[in-house]
């Protein structure tokens, strides 16, 4: 790494610092990074990037899964696109800097980011109101040129499938759907441990199948799509319908009211799993899954509760054909706040 690289890196760095853009970092060593500093052999690595709605999360990677090195910043995408790409650039460099400090060897790096991306140029093709002005972005070449690194870019949800495959949930399954129930719902299909990407590597957006004609707008400019019913979002609408006023504010308190006993949060939680496995019946008969994954905060927070419900439905909906030997396993992803850190970095590995 030369010293002209290394003072751009700094006064970038310090830049982004003066704006407050890392205010609000937290950074985490793992104890392995004790032996890459004593010169023991060192294993394969890679900086992981997750580009979310809310927070960036990013770390450094080693190819057995274990995360290494860790931060997160506010995405604050309301600056606009190019100001979000600077970040995510001064990011990179952060993270390569650090791979230095800790004499660990980078291999790569790997972005997983909400919307549509053509895998072979790493540029966000489409992307919703989450993400405003995001598509057109050439992620691939500008985090590539300022690194020095072959980087991969693919859609986040997709990147979560890959950590879930090499060395979380779905380990056990050589086929299976991967869902993500968060602001949105997005998904992919995995076979032999690689995602399905269809003609321009775009598919998997179960999110935005329509299942209620005329419904709920949705943020891709439809109305009735699943993910109007199905996200944490969707959950939300639905518990302002039923019970407005109610004394919850947020779905982890609805769900504990559940818990209780409570009959109207009884009430929506069952609704709102009934949304979740009408959906999920379709994919299974389109796909004839293994399993399903599920991942998503309110999947992590509400555990057997949630999946024992939307099980118990599918095995009322699905079609007897499609539940044998067994019925179609309903799962939680296991890798939580990691995933898409983890299988981002490890997808750059596997390339």
């Amino acid at each position: 790494m030369s010293a002209a690289w290394r003072a751009r890196s700094r006064d970038r760095q310090r830049h982004h610092a003066a704006r407050g853009d890392y205010k609000e970092i937290r950074r985490r060593a793992h104890p392995k990074t004790r032996a890459c500093r004593k010169g023991m052999k060192q294993m394969r690595s890679a900086v992981g990037i997750d580009l979310g709605g809310t927070n960036i999360k990013w770390g450094i990677v080693a190819e057995d899964g274990e995360v290494l090195l860790e931060g997160l910043v506010p995405t604050e995408s309301e600056r606009g696109p190019d100001e979000l790409l600077n970040k995510l650039s001064a990011i990179a460099e952060q993270a390569v800097q650090s791979s230095t400090d800790l004499n660990i060897a980078l291999d790569s790096v790997g972005i997983g980011t909400a919307g549509q991306v053509q895998r072979a140029s790493g540029i966000v093709m489409g992307a919703t109101a989450t993400l405003p002005g995001w598509a057109g972005m050439p992620l691939g070449e500008r985090i590539g040129r300022e690194t020095g690194l072959p980087v991969v870019v693919d859609n986040d949800v997709n990147m979560i499938a890959i950590g879930e495959a090499w060395i979380g949930a779905g380990q056990e399954w050589e086929d299976f759907l991967c869902v993500a129930l968060g602001t949105g719902v997005g998904g992919c299909w995995v076979s032999d441990r690689r995602v399905y990407g269809g003609r321009e590597g775009y598919a998997g957006e179960f999110g935005h199948m329509i299942v209620s004609m005329g419904g709920r707008e949705c943020s891709c400019g439809n109305r009735g799509c699943w993910e109007s019913y199905a996200s944490v979002t969707g959950l939300k609408k639905l518990a302002y319908e039923e019970w407005t006023g109610g004394p919850w504010e947020e779905p982890e308190t609805l769900f504990q009211y559940a818990r209780e006993g409570n009959i109207r949060a009884l009430s929506i939680v069952t609704q709102y799993c009934e949304y979740v496995a009408a959906g999920l019946t379709g994919l299974i008969h389109i796909y004839n899954p293994s399993a399903i994954v599920l991942g998503g905060a309110i999947v992590a927070g509400q555990g057997t509760f949630l999946l024992e419900r939307i099980q118990t439905l599918l095995n009322r909906q699905v079609m007897p054909v499609y539940q044998q030997p067994e019925p179609v396993a309903v799962v939680a992803a296991q890798l939580g706040r990691h995933a898409g850190v983890v299988g981002a970095a490890l997808a750059a590995l596997k390339r």
